[in-house]
């Protein structure tokens, strides 16, 4: 039982010298029922005495740090730290995804701008590789890099904030009743401020890429396109922008909410507290996935829009209907947005939640389970 016990802890926590300042007489720690960080579940309090033993009370200031794979430990819900992680889960997934598609951006872009040079996935890719070889392909990924980590962050952490704002107001019964119509007004207000946020790096990553030679990226991008169109040009876009965002991002949380819930309803016959965390991100990548295709969808017709009105200097809506026309603004470059988003939403999900589960916070959608944050406080003498 012992070398169970020390096996599991650095040598010099349970070392036998009785004089050694640094021994805290582990065993007490253990097999106390007092402190809660390390003790099992027991029905009968613990002895006064106990309680009141001076070197236990040295061993819980001691012991406060718990080890990431226990059980009840992690991230209280809707706390500070809680939003400040889904912030930063919302930078990594945005931020890395939008960026490894670059090259599928970058195509989508010149066949929406040029569809005449650019008829096809295929002979985009090969055009671009025999005009600008292979280095080409990441033309921009810095805006965008730098333009979707801002937009995931405002995303995923507003979004998670608007959720519980609107969740309070309602109430449980009204949150119960209308849930959807909560992530629907939670995404939308969280995309109004993300969009803010990615709309000069849209605008320079669009210019950049679609214009070979107007500057080699964002260092030399971004000062070209103030001098050429002040600062009120890097926000020409922004309308357009939230005509595509807001409907995409939209679909993207509530449909998203709705199919978790569905899988873990019909397709998986263990509740999700009792799936693997293999399973559920398994489930969040799935779930993303066909999110995405719905969002590609509707927002397409707003993403034409963006890239016309970026590429063309003074260029107006009115200007990108007649020379795209209607049917275009559905369909221009709109097989490979479903490819490339469906992809993207599908691994965005998947990295936000493995890093929410990394953190200790449970995945998202589905019935999620209660939290379960063992609350370790230092003990008052």
């Amino acid at each position: 039982m012992e070398s169970s016990k020390n096996s599991l802890i650095p040598s010099f926590l349970y070392s036998s010298s009785s004089s050694s300042p640094r021994s805290f007489l582990l065993d007490q720690v253990l097999n106390s029922n007092s402190n809660a960080a390390f003790a099992e579940k027991s029905p009968a309090p613990a002895p006064a005495a106990a309680r009141a033993s001076p070197t236990t009370m040295l061993s819980r200031k001691n012991f406060l740090i718990a080890s990431p794979t226990e059980p009840g430990k992690g991230i209280e819900m809707y706390s500070p730290a809680f939003y400040a992680a889904c912030t930063f889960g919302g930078i990594l997934s945005c931020g890395l995804t939008h960026m490894t598609v670059t090259p599928l951006d970058l195509v989508k872009c010149n066949m929406q701008i040029d569809p005449a040079k650019y008829k096809s996935i295929s002979s985009g890719f090969g055009i671009l590789l025999k005009e600008q070889g292979v280095k080409g392909f990441f033309r921009g990924w810095v805006p965008t890099l730098l333009g979707y980590s801002a937009q995931g962050a405002c995303k995923f952490g507003f979004y998670e904030y608007f959720k519980k704002t609107y969740s309070d107001l309602a109430g449980p019964e009204y949150t119960a009743k209308y849930k959807t119509l909560i992530y629907l007004a939670g995404s939308a207000s969280a995309e109004v401020i993300a969009d803010v946020a990615l709309c000069p790096f849209e605008a320079v990553k669009v210019r950049v890429q679609t214009q070979p030679g107007f500057a080699r990226g964002m260092s030399d991008g971004f000062p070209k396109f103030v001098k050429s169109e002040g600062f009120g040009g890097l926000y020409k876009g922004l309308g357009p922008l939230w005509g595509r965002q807001i409907p995409y991002t939209m679909m993207k949380f509530a449909s998203f909410e709705t199919i978790v819930e569905m899988i873990y309803k019909y397709a998986i016959p263990n509740p999700k507290s009792e799936c693997s965390k293999g399973l559920q991100l398994g489930v969040s990548f799935a779930g993303g996935y066909v999110a995405g295709v719905f969002c590609a969808i509707v927002s397409h017709p707003a993403d034409n829009l963006v890239s016309f009105l970026n590429n063309a200097k003074g260029a107006t809506v009115g200007d990108a209907v007649k020379k795209i026309g209607m049917v275009g603004l559905f369909t221009r470059g709109l097989p490979l947005r479903i490819v490339m988003i469906g992809t993207l939403t599908g691994a965005q999900w998947g990295l936000y939640d493995a890093f929410k589960v990394f953190v200790g916070l449970p995945t998202t959608g589905g019935v999620a389970p209660a939290p379960a944050i063992a609350a370790v406080t230092d003990a008052k003498a």
